[in-house]
């Protein structure tokens, strides 16, 4: 069964990160889509169980979906370059 967690907004200004999903209790199975409304990048940083910590680099005007085992953690930073706008949003399941 998924449970959707509610979609999250972000305004966030240069070289600042923020964690906007955590499971410290082993992980969960989950989807994460963040849209980028801002004029410039934003990372998605994604840390599962017994894996490598991964960062996607999400372009202005752009979105990003993906699909993870075991997640810990899902947060966002900002690049040097400028701020951020956009929303996150975090579904959990057992897939």
């Amino acid at each position: 069964m998924a449970i959707l967690l509610p979609q999250q907004f972000y305004a966030l200004d240069a070289s600042v990160g923020k964690s906007y999903y955590e499971n410290l209790a082993g992980g969960t199975n989950a989807s994460i889509t963040v849209n980028n409304f801002g004029t410039a990048p934003v990372d998605l940083v994604v840390t599962r169980v017994n894996a490598s910590v991964i960062t996607y680099m999400i372009p202005a005007g752009n979105s990003l979906t993906l699909s993870v085992d075991l997640l810990l953690v899902a947060a966002l930073l900002t690049t040097p370059s400028g701020a951020s706008t956009g929303t996150i949003q975090i579904a959990t399941s057992d897939f």
